[in-house]
């Protein structure tokens, strides 16, 4: 009896001691997802891969008939990252994607457009697809070119998504479970395009919301990547976007702050290091990774927002023990 007993208490500190180190492991599994548009000859240069975990490459899209092009820079900047451990992507779409994207992923085409990928995702060596099709381009074929989508791509490697709360109506529960993060865009709440609406474009309050959002709809806590800008909307005469780069540059001290009056008059609107510190708090208590977008607008040095990141998820893991 004795001899049970013993037994089953060593198997309660079995399971104890895994779901502990399960913990530990998902706490330690943070991302950090940073997203680079630019040269990408010039890119390994300008990415600092010791704050991040992957690296998204925006944006590399087919032709009309699904093929994909020769990506100039892209073998390099694949073995770059793997000397970093980092995981590389390429984000697919975007903001203004081809129009024909609607074509490539319906049931008549989408397995030609499949397999294309696969083929590029082979040939560069990356870890992952980041499927960002945005809009009108999320059609009711959808759901069936990404489960279709899933099945190819993540014997690979993984599959992710960059998502906007405000056109979710066509992605269902049946395609946020297949992917393995999230990359919620939190921003872009208005802009230059809404000139009536002078404001903020990513505050505090729509990260929260956009997190509870994204969990209604099915989504894990883990699966959730919050995104931050690094770049603010300007509202005046010629009504522009401005990287934190060029903010910092035109007004010293504006690291500080989350909008500034501009010369000659209007405002711009961004995240200063204080709401970049308190949304990264808030990611680490109800996400899984941070998403940025996108690198190559931070500043240098100690003002730099992935330093910034970096540095306070350090801080607060250290708390924790």
């Amino acid at each position: 009896m004795n001899r049970s007993i013993s037994f089953l208490t060593f198997l309660i500190l079995i399971a104890l001691a895994q779901k502990s180190n399960a913990q530990t492991a998902a706490k330690e599994e943070f991302r950090v997802v940073g997203y680079y548009k630019g040269d990408l000859l010039q890119a390994a240069d300008q990415i600092d891969f010791s704050r991040i975990s992957h690296l998204n490459i925006a944006f590399i899209n087919p032709d009309s008939t699904g093929v994909f092009p020769v990506v100039p820079g892209l073998t390099a900047l694949v073995s770059k990252a793997h000397e970093h451990h980092v995981k590389i992507l390429a984000a697919v779409g975007g903001g203004r994607a081809p129009k024909y994207y609607t074509e490539l992923i319906a049931a008549a085409k989408n397995d030609d457009f499949i397999s294309n990928i696969g083929r590029m995702m082979d040939n560069y060596a990356l870890d992952g697809i980041d499927v960002d099709i945005e809009g009108t381009l999320i059609t009711p074929d959808y759901e069936s070119f990404i489960i279709k989508l899933a099945k190819s791509i993540k014997p690979r490697g993984l599959l992710t998504v960059a998502v906007a709360s405000n056109n979710a109506d066509n992605i269902t529960a049946a395609s946020i479970a297949q992917f393995d993060f999230i990359n919620i865009m939190s921003y872009d709440q208005t802009g230059p395009w809404r000139p009536q609406d002078a404001g903020p474009h990513a505050p505090y309050e729509m990260a929260e919301a956009d997190l509870h959002f994204w969990k209604a709809k099915g989504a894990t806590a883990q699966q959730l990547n919050l995104g931050l800008p690094f770049y603010g909307y300007a509202f005046n005469a010629t009504s522009t976007s401005m990287t934190f780069k060029r903010l910092l540059a035109d007004y010293p001290g504006s690291e500080k702050l989350d909008e500034i009056d501009l010369n000659g008059g209007g405002k711009v609107y961004y995240n200063g290091i204080p709401t970049i510190k308190k949304k990264t708090r808030l990611a680490l208590q109800e996400a899984g990774g941070i998403m940025i977008w996108q690198l190559a607008q931070d500043a240098e040095g100690k003002k730099s927002l992935l330093r910034i990141i970096h540095s306070e998820i350090k801080d607060l893991r250290v708390a924790k023990k």
